[in-house]
């Protein structure tokens, strides 16, 4: 009687096991991906990399350009959206008071960019099972299994390091270095079983309650610069 409990028990265990391990399967089988996107890179990629952008910039102080006529230089700024980053720089520039000159000839001191670091840094974590072949004599593909997670982690952080250096235009002088800007940001994706979740310092990816703590900077403006108004067209 107690053997024939016993082994009872060891069934009733047994499955159990079998049970969950198959709901875990087909967990893993009906799961989305999380980096599904259309486009050769991701938004939350670019969103990484302009965030880090922003908050390198956001730190600086370019007063003493008030009211010059500047020429930014980007040869020596080379790295991934590039383009991003030197709006950014011309940003804080106009913010500060200094007038962006076209070209050299018309500038009086030029700023030269360089970029140390632009990039992002990715760090996975997996604990589960990962995905198995099953070789099958009479396939010419082999299938395999889908990988079941009981716990994972991906996370990315972007690292930004901006350098600028200003002369005088005509004497090649040394007018302004500003040292290391840097700025971070990170996006990171955990999932436990069935349940996963996200945390991010992105503005645009983080909720709504936390999207002003991590905002760099909101719009600016000088109404004392605006042209006047274009008279009424004449009839």
């Amino acid at each position: 009687m107690e053997a024939n409990r016993r082994r009872f028990e060891i069934f009733v265990q047994s499955a159990s096991v079998i049970v969950i391990f198959t709901i875990l399967v087909l967990y893993g089988a009906g799961c989305s991906t999380q980096e599904e996107t259309n486009p050769p890179r991701s938004a939350t990629e670019q969103l990484l990399l302009s965030t880090a952008a922003d908050r390198a910039m956001s730190t600086v102080n370019l007063n003493i350009f008030s009211g010059r006529s500047v020429y930014l230089d980007f040869t020596y700024f080379d790295s991934y959206d590039a383009k991003y980053a030197e709006g950014e720089i011309r940003d804080a520039l106009s913010r500060a008071g200094a007038l962006l000159a076209p070209d050299t000839k018309s500038a009086d001191i030029i700023i030269e960019a360089r970029a140390g670091a632009y990039s992002i840094d990715t760090n996975s974590v997996f604990f589960g099972i990962p995905s198995i072949p099953i070789p099958i004599p009479t396939e010419a593909t082999v299938p395999v299994t889908p990988r079941v997670a009981f716990y994972e982690k991906d996370a990315q952080d972007s690292y930004t390091k901006i350098a600028l250096l200003a002369f005088a235009n005509k004497t090649r002088a040394h007018i302004y270095s500003s040292g290391p800007l840097d700025g971070h940001a990170y996006h990171t994706y955990r999932s436990l079983l069935i349940i996963s979740w996200w945390k991010t310092d992105i503005p645009e990816k983080a909720k709504k309650k936390y999207e002003q703590k991590y905002e760099t900077w909101w719009p600016e403006y000088d109404l004392t610069n605006l042209p006047p108004p274009a008279p009424p067209p004449k009839h």
